[in-house]
């Protein structure tokens, strides 16, 4: 009898800070398909990167990862999620403030809310930050595309000032964190 080797897709959207920044982390890792950077959780429809950074639409800059749940697990992509960022500062990353840089998973179905509520509350109890998680746990409803210059923008653009000095140092740690899931 033959294997069956269908290849499965799955989704994953979250929003950790800068999309530049969450997808040079998901897209190394083993199991991602695709890592596409753009906008959720807002009222405005189609919105251009221009009106996101004015914090006018509500949008929150973040990544559609679509993976093989057969390679990495959900579960997997939040323990990511979850140490690649700095989940308790509001409408913060680093030196990026507003709105659009805020901490949130938009989940496709209740099984990944419950998996995210589940691990959220579990962070929260094990006392790991000292300050309270401010992760918004949000229902997917539409996503937006970015730009295509914001698609890929690390590895098309590793010498540009935002890449040296923030991105990659992430990712090299990133690297060596999670060595024994990445591509």
């Amino acid at each position: 009898m033959e294997e069956d080797k269908t290849t499965l897709v799955d989704t994953a959207t979250f929003g950790s800070g800068c999309f530049w920044c969450t997808e040079a982390i998901f897209e190394r890792l083993n199991g991602v398909h695709s890592v596409v950077s753009g906008y959720a959780g807002g009222t405005v429809p189609n919105p251009t990167y221009e009106a996101v950074c004015n914090g006018k639409t509500g949008h929150a800059e973040v990544c559609r990862i679509t993976y093989d749940p057969n390679v990495i697990s959900y579960d997997e992509l939040l323990r990511v999620f979850w140490k690649t960022h700095d989940p308790t500062t509001l409408n913060k990353q680093g030196n990026d403030v507003g709105t659009q840089y805020r901490s949130v998973i938009f989940y496709h179905d209740e099984k990944q809310k419950g998996l995210a509520e589940r691990y959220k509350n579990e962070l929260n109890k094990s006392g790991a930050w000292n300050d309270p998680i401010v992760t918004s746990i949000e229902e997917y409803k539409i996503f937006y595309k970015a730009e295509d210059y914001h698609q890929h923008y690390f590895e098309k653009n590793p010498y540009q000032g935002y890449c040296s000095f923030v991105i990659a140092p992430k990712v090299e740690k990133f690297q060596k964190v999670f060595k024994d899931i990445l591509k």
